[in-house]
């Protein structure tokens, strides 16, 4: 869609700024109204490092100055998809000061956590190069926008973790935001089989298999297998009944034991005793309380996916893959990296920023009229001399 100044999405887009933008960038405006505009020129910066996903910025910049009737220069220094160091400028916007001015608030929202994000999604791949990744994190998401903003960023991040060789994010799972994870002859749609409340309704781990097989014959089938706290024994059943899935591969089991109790088999000596027979570095160095529940704690613990990944090659089901959820973060892909944990593919939403004030973009002004100018303390953003943009 076109917008123009003189069109009633433009007046909308208009209302919605004098609403949602803090009021000091209003009033601003009228004092610029009445004494006069300058041309000024913003940097955009975090406190923390990214990895720069501005698109959804810019794309907004773009559409508030098409409906203002004017035009913005915006200088990105980091493309989309470079890492950016804490307090570097990402970018400079050039502009007249009274249409400028009330657009800050918003688009500080829409660069701060997408570059976060970015960079937590980033991490997870790198820290499982060999794992494939979903993205899981729309309940976890306040409303529509942040859904999309989330999905965005993933794909940031994750292009970023692929082009050093890591497999990354292979989908979301939501048809709304699955362009973003578009591969050239792959149709656009989320990803994904069945929830627990399937499991509950179908009375067992089996006929819930079976009713999502019948309804969909030719989708590959993964299967919850935590739902009655039977992991082993109803994976065990659903590779049997599926054998042919499972030496074709076309069978995943899902584990999703949540962390008020150990996977069936394992309490807290058998955890230890796994890892002591696949992983035993991993549980020999110095631990913090958060990796130790990691490594042989209650949940989805490295010890309960080498638990499985035992059950499985032993009744002969070497090909049946293994899919994790859980509490997926950065830190918990590290541990599962050092003690190696057999994982086929890793469903999260855990790229969500868990210290949401490490989101917190900042724009200041650096120049008005061509002079450079800020604010005491902040002349780190200031462009170096003979300084160009960083490009991938």
């Amino acid at each position: 869609m076109t917008i123009t100044p003189d069109s009633p999405e433009a007046a909308a887009l208009a209302a919605d700024i004098a609403a949602r933008t803090d009021s000091y960038f209003n009033r601003t405006r009228d004092i610029l109204r009445r004494f006069g505009d300058r041309e000024v020129t913003y940097a955009i910066f975090l406190r923390r490092p990214v990895i720069s996903a501005p698109r959804l910025m810019a794309e907004w910049l773009d559409t508030a100055a098409a409906a203002r009737g004017v035009r913005f220069n915006c200088e990105m220094r980091y493309p989309e998809g470079c890492w950016v160091g804490a307090g570097e400028p990402l970018m400079y916007i050039t502009g007249s000061f009274i249409q400028l001015s009330d657009l800050e608030t918003l688009l500080l929202q829409k660069i701060g956590p997408a570059c976060v994000t970015a960079h937590n999604a980033y991490q997870m791949c790198l820290a499982l190069p060999g794992v494939a990744f979903l993205a899981m994190d729309a309940r976890h998401c306040a409303g529509a926008e942040m859904q999309d903003m989330m999905a965005y960023a993933v794909t940031v991040g994750s292009r970023a973790a692929q082009a050093e060789g890591a497999k990354g994010f292979v989908g979301g799972a939501c048809d709304g935001t699955a362009h973003w994870f578009d591969r050239p002859g792959q149709p656009s749609h989320g990803l994904g089989t069945m929830p627990h409340s399937l499991i509950g309704y179908a009375g067992s781990t089996l006929r819930g298999a079976e009713m999502f097989r019948a309804t969909f014959p030719d989708e590959p089938l993964t299967v919850l297998v935590d739902y009655f706290g039977r992991e082993i024994s109803d994976g065990l059943e659903v590779c049997r009944h599926f054998s042919d899935l499972a030496a074709s591969g076309q069978l995943s089991l899902r584990l999703d034991t949540h962390g008020g109790r150990f996977l069936e088999g394992l309490d807290p000596a058998e955890s230890y005793a796994v890892l002591e027979r696949h992983a035993p570095g991993a549980i020999r160095r110095y631990r913090s309380e958060t990796e130790l529940r990691y490594l042989v704690g209650t949940g989805v613990s490295a010890a309960a996916i080498w638990h499985m990944r035992e059950a499985l090659d032993a009744a002969g089901f070497p090909k049946v893959h293994i899919i994790v959820s859980s509490g997926f973060g950065v830190d918990k892909c590290r541990v599962m990296a050092d003690a190696s944990a057999p994982i086929d593919a890793v469903g999260t939403g855990s790229f969500i920023p868990d210290a949401w004030h490490e989101t917190y973009a900042t724009a200041d002004i650096i120049a008005y009229d061509g002079q450079p100018l800020v604010k005491l303390g902040r002349e780190f953003l200031f462009r170096r001399k003979g300084e160009t943009s960083h490009h991938p």
